[in-house]
Order: C-alpha cells, then structure tokens, then sequence
C-alpha cells in the first residue's frame, strides 16, 4: 500500500481555487480576446487584397467616374461622425441601469439602433476603400 504526503513549508500558502463562475467568466473573455484578435489579423491580411480588388473594379469605370474617390474621401468624414454619433447615443441609452432589463428594453434598442449602425458602418467599409484608392 502506497499513499502520498505533500509537505508545505509553513510560509507557503497554496493559492484558492477561483470559484467556477469566475472561471467560466475568465474562458469566456478569453475567447472573446481571440475571436477579436482572429478578425483583426483577417482584416489585416485582408486590407491589400481588399484594395487590389477596389484597383480593379474602379480602374473600368475610371472614365465614366473619374471623381468618385475624391468624393469618397471628402464625405467619409460626415459619415464618420454621423456613425460615432449614433455609437455614443447607444452607449448612453446603455448605461442606463434598466436598458436591457426586459426583453421589450432590449428588441427597443435593437430596432432603434441596429439597422442603422449596421448600414452606416457597412457605408464606411465602402466609401473607405474607395477613399483609399484617392491616396
């Protein structure tokens, strides 16, 4: 018969196990860090091929549009403003104690706020890339 013994000196303390709910927390953040780390190195691998494919897709239309990026480029700015502007109304409307406290609270936000951020934000990736192609 065989049995273990782990001996501690008195000055050492074993570190407590964090409670489950703790450590669900920490895997969930975790994930959530590489799945934004994952799309950041796609958008980053991404960016030049994105850019040669705009290249293209102008350079048979350059004749008839020949001002187009500029124009991008000039109004991506409005855009940008617009679209913070709404970010910051909906973090407002967040940070208010009862904003997700219901399932009515939560469609409400949802109806008010996220087909337009997604439409503007689908606007900037457009008119970025165009603006891109005035530099």
């Amino acid at each position: 018969m065989t049995s273990s013994i782990i001996v501690t000196s008195p000055g050492l303390h074993l570190p407590a196990q964090p409670p489950v709910g703790e450590t669900a927390d920490l895997l969930r953040q975790l994930v959530d860090l590489q799945r934004e780390q994952l799309a950041a190195t796609r958008a980053l691998h991404a960016g030049p091929h994105e850019r040669a494919r705009w290249r293209a897709i102008y350079s048979r239309h350059e004749a008839d549009l020949p001002t187009l990026p500029g124009d991008a480029k000039r109004v991506l700015p409005a855009v940008e403003k617009s679209y913070l502007a709404l970010l910051a109304e909906l973090t407002e409307k967040l940070a208010e104690p009862d904003a997700l406290d219901n399932e009515f609270a939560a469609a409400d936000l949802l109806d008010r706020y996220g087909q337009r951020l997604g439409q503007l934000g689908n606007l900037l990736g457009q008119l970025g890339q165009l603006a891109a192609l005035a530099e």
